[in-house]
Order: structure tokens, then sequence, then C-alpha cells
């Protein structure tokens, strides 16, 4: 009886995700499946996880590069991070490590976390592997699909959409051949997703630049802000050549507003800055050099 209602809700989860995946449910001996480009069987639904922001379904799908028996283990140099890492925390508490044990597997595993780096993560957690689950599909930080050397990501939130981040994705989609987020260039150079505000809303629009090529020790993660789509293909040929592109704003050195990205187009303001143009002072209740003295004294 219990078999029967497992298998009932099974088919009723299969039909919803087909529509809300587009995808088409046939029937098929003992259950579901869902028929389509990315099949995959309803009964084995259970066993997938929430995506993210560059991972499109709820599911994992073993790969010839990503299944339970894909072998992930730390360094020797990284399992000394690893240690560091654990050393933060009560060894009853040490599962709160479980953010930046994720974020060097990630790392070391050039982009993406496997099947077998996050349940390596809980194995050295000491917690069940659903646990280090739910944390890596909630984070949009966290990527389960194989990524590129670099990985480009447009903010798409208001500002940044205001000030054009349309254009800046399909400019990189035009320049790179690929037709929408998520997708990576054939020769596996670059991937391109969609971020969520990464804070740098007064230096709309920008993007994120995470370069994978270094290994845990060179890992830069890097803000490109002031972008035109000029800029952004510019930022993505100095990658290619291996440079290093201009890092912050493209077109002023500071937050003051000295102008703004409007219609594709860096318009300086005509007066130039006018704040932030000398050593700003200290606060006004306090006389930093006498207490620094009284302290020496």
């Amino acid at each position: 009886m219990v078999r029967g209602v497992v298998l009932r809700v099974a088919k009723a989860a299969g039909r919803a995700l087909g529509r809300g995946t587009g995808l088409t449910v046939a029937p098929a001996e003992g259950g579901q499946k869902v028929v389509g480009p990315q099949a995959f069987g309803a009964l084995n639904w259970s066993k997938g996880y929430a995506t993210n922001s560059h991972d499109h379904f709820n599911i994992h799908r073993n790969s010839p590069e990503n299944n339970d028996e894909t072998p992930f283990e730390f360094t020797a140099e990284n399992d000394k991070i690893v240690k560091e890492i654990l050393a933060r925390y009560p060894e009853n508490y040490k599962r709160s490590g479980v953010i930046p044990l994720l974020t060097l597997a990630q790392t070391q595993n050039k982009g993406f976390l496997t099947l077998s780096a996050m349940n390596k993560v809980a194995e050295i957690l000491e917690t069940p592997a659903i646990r280090v689950y739910e944390v890596a599909t909630f984070y949009t930080m966290f990527n389960r699909s194989k990524m590129g050397k670099y990985h480009l990501m447009v903010c798409g939130t208001t500002p940044c959409m205001v000030r054009g981040a349309v254009k800046i994705k399909d400019a990189l989609c035009e320049h790179l051949g690929l037709k929408d987020y998520g997708e990576s260039t054939a020769d596996g150079m670059f991937t391109l997703s969609e971020m969520e505000c990464m804070g740098c809303c007064v230096n709309a629009p920008m993007i994120a630049v995470a370069d994978y090529t270094k290994g845990v020790e060179g890992f830069t993660y890097n803000y490109h802000e002031d972008i035109t789509t000029k800029d952004a293909i510019n930022i993505v040929e100095h990658l290619r050549r291996g440079e290093a592109p201009k890092v912050g704003s493209q077109h002023r050195e500071t937050c003051e507003p000295a102008g703004v990205v409007y219609e594709d187009q860096w318009v300086p303001k005509p007066e130039g800055y006018t704040t932030l143009t000398g050593e700003p002072r200290g606060p006004y209740c306090r006389d930093l050099k006498k207490e620094a003295a009284e302290q020496k004294s």
C-alpha cells in the first residue's frame, strides 16, 4: 500500500514537473518518464534538489564526469586549508564550515561542484549529504554544472537593468556565439550567467568574473563596473589573451558622480570631480593626532 502511495505521488510530481518545465510526460513501466531533451525518470525526481541561477533543472543527472563514483579528494595543499577551516569551529559545530569547504571544493574543481565533491564535504563534516546539498543549491554562487575557465556574471537587478544590462548580455552572447545565459563557449573558455545584485548599484551596469585558471591559490573574483557593451567585449578579449582587464569602474577612480553610463555610452559630468578631490579629514569630534600622541606617551 505504501509503495502504491509513493508511486502515485511520484507520478503526480512527474506531471507537475513536466508542466513546469515544458517537457512532456509519457507513461512507462514502473512509473512515469519525462520525455524530452533533458529526459529523466520521475521516480528519480525525489533525488533532485533545488536549482540556482546557472543550473536550469531541479535534479541531479549522472554524467561521465559527475556521478556517485566520480573520484574527488582534496589535494594535499587544500587539505591543509580544510584543517584550517575546521579549526575555526567547535568540534560539535564543525558543520558550520560547510560554505567555506564547498567554496574550496568548487575552486579546486575548476568552478563547479560534483556530486562526489559535495559528498566529500558531508563526509568531512560528519553530516548527512542532504544538508550539504541544501546549502549548495540555495546559494547561487555554487555551480553544479561544468563551467568555463572564466565565469562571466552579468548583474540582472534593477539599477543594472536600467543602465543597460540587457545590452551587455546580448553583446556578450553575440561575441561569444551563445544563445542565452547558462551556456559555455565551445572551447570551454567562457561560461555566461546572470547574477543577482552584487552591491555595486552606484556603478551600474557591472559584471563579475570568476577566474578558475590558476587553481585555489590564484583564484580571483573581480568586479568590472560602469561598463558599456564595448567595455564588456574588451574585458573578454583581455581574458582570452591571458591579460588582466581593468578591475572596478572602467571610467572613473571612485564612486564620486563624475559621469554615468547612458544609452551604452559613458557620459562624463561636465564639471568633473567635485568631491573627494583630496584626502578626507578625520572625524570632527576627535583629534586623532592628539590621541595617537597620548597613546605613545
